[in-house]
């Protein structure tokens, strides 16, 4: 008997997915061959250049970049004549991870990815041809980030052609990328700062072509008929500098650009609006030319031309009338972190009028935390430490209320460094109203902590005879130790955060501030025990020579402590 077998064949659909980038199927759309569309939005991505024209066979460094939290896996890049569908000249250095290709039977005129691993930066060089008869260009690439999500035909600014082979040959400026051993191809400094261009830095009038620790940022309108404005930024960071324009004296709805070192060790310039609390939003790069960038020992630079209108409100403005505000700090994954420190123009600039901005003073509220913070840990809790320590035999034997006296005066001047320290921290908090980063907020919030359980254990302490009651001096000893220490490094950090000499005077004065202590703590520490071990020397002998010493540390500190308030006061 003859079995009739029927087969039912199912064949899926074929989808081409090239994860080794040799896509030259899409050469002329630079359409993924995915079985869905492309995304309408506006790309998180960008490509930018370093300049924005070029000559025959000059050479143009391009940059493709990742301006949100998600990086792309394939890319397809090209130029183009502006309207034109082929190709034009030829990529020449590419990096890791990337390939040349070959397109409308050109060799090397097209760039693509090797595999799918996530990028957020690619620097290639591309090569213009050597004709004379060049017409304006843009670069043009598609970024895959998953198979189904993925950009077509997103552009870079149009370059246009400059034919400077008639009078000699003119080298293009190439972007620097990090290295600390390559010299800096970013010149920036202060001169020429109110003569032609909009300046503002920290410590004030610093020149960062002199001083590697100044925080630096100029714009200069290029021609009054143009809306082209050259920016310059640059100072130390172990992640980005950036610069923003706003209404007020206050981080959010502000036009920002960020110029920041990613994994790849590059040097990137992204286009943002702030939005305060939160991250920025990444814009898209916009009309950006001329860029170069820079790092080295740290210090990050980044140069540009922008023709983009600033807005904070993301909104068209003729208004040209923004305070200047200026932030750094640390990068993770390629992503900005917060700011460890900022300073922002006294007043409103007119960028279109060259000037010198001032940096803004300091709040009277922060001045007045910094000065409690002070007052109560550099003095009146020394001097309280200080009595408990070293001076009970004074006045001994006179009681005040039943107590002695100087039980008193410990619990005196203990109860004044409390309550300073928790006006201090009332006042911080109240001006911030949100947590700040960094080591400051940390370690003033357990100096509170830590100074509000001092009192409360020793309200709830047992009686002097107790057999227990070597526990409470012990552990009030140390707390007192462990507060006065986190309270020095909060102080230090404070200093850190408004010092904005050059050099670091306020921070030289605690400095000289602590020896002093730490001196007398030794001399007290000596004269302690001498006492102890010698019960023949008259009480009025060492009582005169408890006062003497007393004396002269309060007028040290006292000193020292007028210094620091001046230096906060002037902050």
């Amino acid at each position: 008997m003859n079995h009739i077998i029927l087969l039912l064949v199912c064949v899926p659909p074929v989808v081409l997915c090239y994860k080794t980038g040799l896509v030259t199927q899409s050469c002329g759309d630079m359409q993924p061959r995915h079985s869905v569309s492309p995304q309408t939005t506006a790309a998180p991505f960008t490509i930018t250049t370093d300049r924005s024209s070029y000559g025959p066979g000059g050479e143009i460094k391009v940059h493709l970049q990742a301006q949100g939290s998600t990086p792309f896996t394939g890319f397809l890049l090209q130029a183009r004549e502006v309207g034109a569908q082929s190709p034009v000249g030829s990529f020449t250095l590419t990096p890791t991870g990337a390939q040349f290709l070959t397109c409308s039977q050109k060799p090397n005129s097209a760039v693509s990815h090797t595999n799918a691993s996530p990028k957020t930066s690619i620097q290639v060089t591309w090569r213009s041809d050597a004709s004379r008869d060049g017409k304006p260009i843009q670069f043009r690439a598609s970024f895959v980030q998953n198979y189904k999500t993925f950009w077509v035909d997103v552009t870079s600014p149009t370059l246009s052609f400059i034919d400077d082979t008639a009078g000699g040959s003119t080298s293009l400026p190439t972007t620097t990328t990090t290295s600390k051993v390559q010299k800096k191809s970013v010149t920036i400094s202060s001169a020429d700062c109110g003569v032609t261009k909009v300046c503002i830095s920290k410590p004030s009038s610093c020149d960062p072509a002199v001083s590697a620790d100044c925080y630096f940022m100029s714009a200069m309108m290029l021609s009054p008929n143009d809306s082209a404005i050259h920016y310059e930024m640059t100072g130390p960071s172990d992640g980005y500098v950036s610069f923003g324009f706003s209404d007020d004296q206050e981080m959010g709805n502000d036009d920002i650009y960020i110029c920041g070192t990613g994994g790849d060790g590059q040097v990137w310039l992204q286009h943002a609006f702030s939005r305060g609390k939160n991250a920025p939003d990444i814009l898209t790069l916009g009309s950006v030319s001329d860029l170069t960038t820079s790092v080295q020992d740290k210090v990050i630079s980044c140069s540009f031309i922008s023709r983009n209108t600033i807005s904070t409100q993301r909104t068209t403005s003729i208004n040209s009338n923004y305070y200047l505000l200026f932030a750094y700090g640390s990068t993770s994954n390629g992503q900005i972190q917060i700011h460890k420190d900022t300073f922002i123009s006294a007043n409103k600039i007119d960028i279109n009028t060259p000037s010198t901005a001032k940096e803004a003073k300091l709040p009277e509220i922060l001045k007045a935390h910094g000065a409690l913070m002070l007052i109560a840990w550099m003095t009146t809790g020394s001097l309280g430490m200080i009595v408990a320590r070293y001076l009970k035999g004074m006045a001994k034997g006179h009681k005040l209320f039943g107590k002695d006296v100087w039980f008193l005066v410990h619990v005196a001047v203990m109860s004044v460094t409390v309550a300073a320290t928790i006006i201090a921290f009332i006042l911080a908090f109240s001006f911030a109203k949100e947590w700040s980063g960094g080591a400051h907020p940390v370690l003033g919030c357990l100096v509170m902590i830590l100074s509000l359980l001092q009192p409360i254990v020793a309200l709830l302490r047992c009686g002097p005879q107790h057999s227990l009651r070597f526990l409470f001096n012990w552990s009030h000893a140390l707390n007192a130790v462990a507060i006065k220490a986190l309270a020095v490094a909060a102080i230090f950090t404070g200093l850190n955060l408004i010092d904005s000499s050059t050099n670091q005077w306020l921070m030289k004065v605690m400095g000289g501030l602590i020896g002093w202590e730490a001196l007398f703590y030794i001399f007290l520490e000596g004269h302690w025990k001498c006492k102890v071990n010698h019960t023949d020397t008259s009480e009025k002998t060492m009582g005169s020579l408890d006062a003497s010493l007393m004396a002269l540390f309060s007028m040290g500190n006292l000193a020292f402590l007028v210094a620091l308030l001046v230096g906060i006061g002037k902050a």
